[in-house]
């Protein structure tokens, strides 16, 4: 199954058309997404016995995040080896954590604003927490994941690393760096979550292509070990790092420019559509590098 947001009504998404779960339940489920969780199973039961009599069309630009408000994000940083190569660090032997801020949230067909000429991109897999997770054992880590969706961690390279320590959490957050979705798909529709394409492309040129096989720390690693630290809830996301061709480690550095589209592709989710358009105070001057 898959969920979404369809002009912000939780819905589930069915080959281009959409069920509204609220409707087609009299009531029985909230339309407000980030409540779906509360009531997780009872929710994907009742959503596999629907069926393309209850859909209707929706215009794919009135999609949102499948997740609007979570209450955590955790980001992983240097999860591939060769991005960590191409960074010019050696693979960690623990994951470097941080967070995006949750208003940095936006939709898969979303138009992203560049606030400068310093915006990298990343594609990730995003995890997304189905139940309370503490202290969990790698071997049940994937019984506590409602689904997976696409992600971006787009970064302000600048922001980012300006000062005596790194800023990730401040310039990974700006309005719209986070572009998620088109929604989340239930692990019974990925036929091996452990080992998934995923990709990233300018307009149609490629820059990122990669496999989740290549991870440093898989996902059940990822949960054991942020478990074990600190609760994860329902609704919570875990970005889980991104492949190499990040426009930073490029020679010169590139970064993202105005009047072109972001698409990022995961393989059995979809795909994320986001023009990229220029802020008010946009400086394409490259300062980062």
């Amino acid at each position: 199954m898959r969920l979404g947001t369809v002009d912000g009504r939780l819905s589930i998404l069915l080959d281009g058309r959409a069920i509204d779960v609220e409707r087609v339940s009299d009531g029985r489920f909230s339309a407000v997404a980030d409540k779906a969780f509360e009531r997780w199973d009872e929710l994907v039961e009742w959503g596999h016995s629907r069926t393309a009599d209850d859909a209707v069309g929706f215009d794919p630009a009135a999609l949102g995040p499948p997740v609007a408000r979570p209450t955590q994000i955790f980001a992983v940083g240097l999860n591939y080896r060769a991005h960590a190569a191409e960074s010019g660090l050696a693979a960690p032997e623990s994951p470097p954590v941080f967070t995006k801020f949750a208003t940095c949230l936006t939709g898969p067909r979303s138009t992203v604003v560049l606030p400068s000429g310093n915006v990298d991109w990343e594609v990730e897999l995003v995890v997304v927490i189905g139940r309370r997770a503490e202290n969990v054992a790698e071997s049940a880590a994937w019984s506590y994941v409602a689904g997976l969706t696409i992600g971006q961690d787009l970064s302000e390279r600048a922001v980012q690393l300006v000062g005596p320590a790194p800023q990730f959490s401040l310039g990974k957050s700006f309005p719209g760096f986070g572009p998620l979705g088109p929604g989340i798909v239930t692990l019974d529709e990925v036929a091996d979550p452990d080992d998934l394409e995923l990709s990233c492309r300018l307009d149609e040129e490629v820059l990122q292509k990669g496999r989740t096989s290549d991870m440093i720390f898989g996902v059940p690693e990822l949960i054991a070990r942020l478990s074990a630290v600190c609760p994860l809830l329902p609704g919570d996301l875990i970005f889980t790092g991104t492949p190499p061709g990040v426009g930073m480690a490029r020679k010169p550095p590139r970064f993202l420019t105005p009047g072109t589209t972001l698409v990022s592709s995961i393989e059995s989710l979809g795909e994320l559509h986001n023009p990229l358009v220029a802020g008010p105070a946009y400086d394409a001057q490259v300062t980062v590098g």
